[in-house]
């Protein structure tokens, strides 16, 4: 008698494999990944700012902020499977030493990409070498022109530029009636950036030209700036500086003239330079290109603030440490879009997908190379006891 025989069944490992394997394309990018995947060599990326020096405290910042959002998602078992290992390599804001950093990147064959390199100066040094290789140059730590080129694919802007932040100060201050603005600009490539866009907006606000000054590197002319600036008796003063020409500037401004309004850019919004200039910059205006780093209402921040709390060490919440959070998660988000085992190519492709995206409160909008993905730009008032009030 012919008796049925049933299939070998398929032994149960094999069976839970599957299933995990099945389901790990659906989870979503903060969510776990299987352990199946997890073992996959680590995607490095590499980070040339400014630890220390003059505006080490701007580089930290950003830097913390991005550790804290690849240590969430590392947590989670990474992206694809696989984790993000970010390299930095500490510039002290130094054109020669940025540029090493960058060919020392350029060299290793297992750099994926440069990530949130800081500085005009320093971007456009590297931006040749940059072009030649086609590596991903990821959210470059400018709000300069310079970087910002047609054509260029592997460049990936998303600061709100200089000139829109500088555009968003004279407006303000066209609007409610103020005429006689000066301008006090570093004598870098950042500082006549800003002056390039002030410029500009004075002239569409049909504004009188506006009194000028500059201000070396080392601050060594901040005095005289502010003396001729003082002489001319301004209604406002934009201040295109950074750093300590920014504070030596300032305080020697108050000194000799405490009641003209002072409008500066994102670039001295920091923590640190409220406190080194004490009374001095209470009732300044700054203009940042993020939300407000304790607004809670606001998703972005909210997470944000608790990914801080994945760090080792305390990190004061801040405009350039939810920046630099910011600029790790668009990358996270253009790494997902590129797929396991992304190519360099499929990463660029995919940041040019990154079309309204909104991260919680702010948006991502990926047009072409020349203009940035963020249009962000909000001004900010000192407080009396030293915070940033919208």
């Amino acid at each position: 008698m012919n008796t049925l025989r049933r299939p070998p069944m398929r032994p149960p490992v094999l069976l839970t494999r599957r299933r995990l394997l099945a389901s790990a394309a659906t989870l979503p990018w903060l969510g776990l990944t299987p352990a199946l995947r997890a073992q996959e060599a680590p995607l490095k990326i590499c980070q040339s700012t400014a630890l220390s020096g003059p505006l080490g405290d701007l580089g930290t910042a950003m830097h913390q902020g991005a550790k804290a959002a690849f240590a969430v998602v590392n947590a989670r078992g990474g992206v694809h499977g696989r984790k993000i290992e970010l390299e930095v390599q500490d510039d002290g804001y130094d054109v020669p030493r940025a540029l090493a950093n960058a060919e020392k990147f350029l060299a290793d064959k297992d750099c994926f990409a440069l990530f949130n390199c800081m500085g005009t100066p320093m971007v456009q040094a590297m931006l040749p070498k940059v072009l030649e290789s086609g590596i991903p140059f990821f959210a470059p730590f400018t709000g300069g022109q310079l970087s910002r080129i047609p054509g260029a694919r592997n460049v990936f802007n998303i600061r709100a530029s200089y000139a829109e932040e500088a555009e968003k100060c004279v407006q303000h201050l066209a609007t409610i009636g103020i005429r006689r603005i000066s301008v006090v600009y570093q004598n870098n490539t950042f500082g006549k950036e800003v002056f390039a866009g002030a410029q500009m907006a004075m002239e569409n606000a049909k504004l009188p030209n506006a009194v000028t000054a500059t201000v070396e590197n080392d601050a060594s002319d901040a005095a005289s700036a502010a003396r001729k600036l003082a002489e001319s008796n301004p209604e406002a003063v934009l201040i295109g500086l950074a750093g300590k020409p920014a504070l030596e500037f300032v305080k020697a401004f108050r000194a000799l003239r405490q009641g003209v309004s002072l409008y500066a850019l994102s670039v001295l919004g920091t923590s640190a330079n409220v406190k080194a200039l004490g009374t001095n910059a209470t009732g300044m205006a700054i203009s940042q290109v993020v939300p407000l780093p304790t607004n809670v209402i606001t998703p972005v921040v909210r997470d944000f603030q608790q990914a801080l709390k994945s760090l080792d060490t305390p990190v004061e919440p801040s405009h350039l440490a939810l920046e630099g959070y910011i600029n790790a998660r668009v990358f996270i988000d253009a790494l997902q879009r590129a797929g396991k085992n992304p190519t360099r190519a499929a990463f660029i492709d995919a940041t040019w997908s990154l079309k309204k995206v909104d991260l919680g409160g702010f948006d991502i909008h990926a047009t072409t190379p020349e203009r940035n993905a963020s249009r962000f730009v909000e001004l900010t008032m000192v407080s009396r006891d030293g915070r940033f009030l919208r």
